[in-house]
């Protein structure tokens, strides 16, 4: 008993937790901040929410009802089966000329823009440091102000109105290559390509067979920025293609919206509802895209703020 007395006296007090450490555990809430997040919010949803709106309207409702609500009578799968059908389906045309060239583009950029950026990051040559501030340089240089030069460079080729036209010309990504450059700086360990150049792997296979893989979320993330690019563009093959059956989606569009203001009162004419509808339709595989690629691109962000 007495062993038992002078053990608990001997035993520190037990430590009563503060009672301000709940509130410390508590989120704050910022009310200026989530009033400025909901107008971000509203600012990017509310033109997506009209583009929805309109898609289900004719041509008379999208003057003569309230914008951001349906009309008396939706009728979208009534736009979406008329936008198919005009002009003997040309829409269907339009969107996998958009495929092809966003597709082959974005991964024509990436895997060139993972190139670049692995060579600057990993080999020193002369003229390394030059060549890559050029690079720099270039992303402040619009894309609009080479168009010209650019049309003119192809016309010499011969290349104007085929698809390398605006294949070709959308491959060079400096900001990708820049992104990459930075991305494998880190990503790829030294100590990684000096143990496959002992075991004998050439710099190609390096390059496809551990470069690449180590590049995966950074290479999703030049993807995903030069198939926006590609897919939204419309002055370079508003320029280059002069074929109606090789206009991408914005280019067919916007001769769609031309017939509709050439044809008289906006109201009368039935194109524009088409045009509308066929800007929804063109932005869904955008989204798809995004969803199904958004893992990739979210654990190299996380990846990228770990340090190991």
């Amino acid at each position: 008993m007495t062993t038992t007395l002078h053990t608990a006296e001997l035993a520190p007090p037990a430590k009563r937790a503060p009672a301000t450490a709940g509130k410390r555990r508590r989120k704050r809430h910022s009310t200026p901040l989530t009033i400025a997040m909901l107008a971000v919010l509203a600012y990017f949803l509310l033109p997506l929410l009209w583009l929805l709106v309109a898609s289900t309207k004719s041509t008379q409702d999208l003057f003569n009802t309230f914008g951001l609500w349906f009309s008396h009578a939706p009728q979208l799968l009534t736009n979406v089966r008329a936008t198919f059908a005009q002009d003997d389906g040309v829409f269907v045309r339009w969107l996998l000329n958009t495929v092809m060239y966003a597709g082959v583009s974005s991964v024509g950029a990436a895997l060139l823009a993972a190139a670049g950026g692995y060579g600057f990051a990993k080999f020193r040559f002369r003229g390394d440091r030059v060549a890559f501030n050029l690079v720099v340089g270039a992303v402040m240089v619009p894309a609009t102000a080479l168009a010209i030069p650019t049309y003119l460079l192809f016309a010499k080729a011969g290349l104007v109105n085929t698809p390398w036209a605006v294949i070709l010309p959308s491959l060079v990504n400096p900001f990708g290559l820049y992104l990459m450059r930075v991305y494998a700086e880190d990503a790829v360990p030294d100590s990684i390509l000096e143990a496959a150049r002992i075991d004998g792997a050439g710099e190609a296979r390096i390059f496809f067979r551990i470069v690449l893989r180590l590049l995966g979320p950074g290479l999703v993330t030049v993807l995903l920025f030069t198939l926006v690019a590609t897919w939204n563009n419309y002055f370079l093959p508003l320029i280059m293609l002069n074929n109606p059956n090789l206009y991408p989606v914005t280019v067919g569009l916007s001769s769609w919206a031309a017939q509709a203001q050439n044809g008289g009162a906006g109201s009368s004419s039935d194109m524009l509802a088409l045009v509308v509808t066929g800007s929804l339709i063109s932005i869904v595989p955008l989204v798809v895209a995004f969803l199904m690629l958004q893992r990739y691109w979210q654990s190299g962000l996380a990846s990228g703020g770990v340090k190991q």
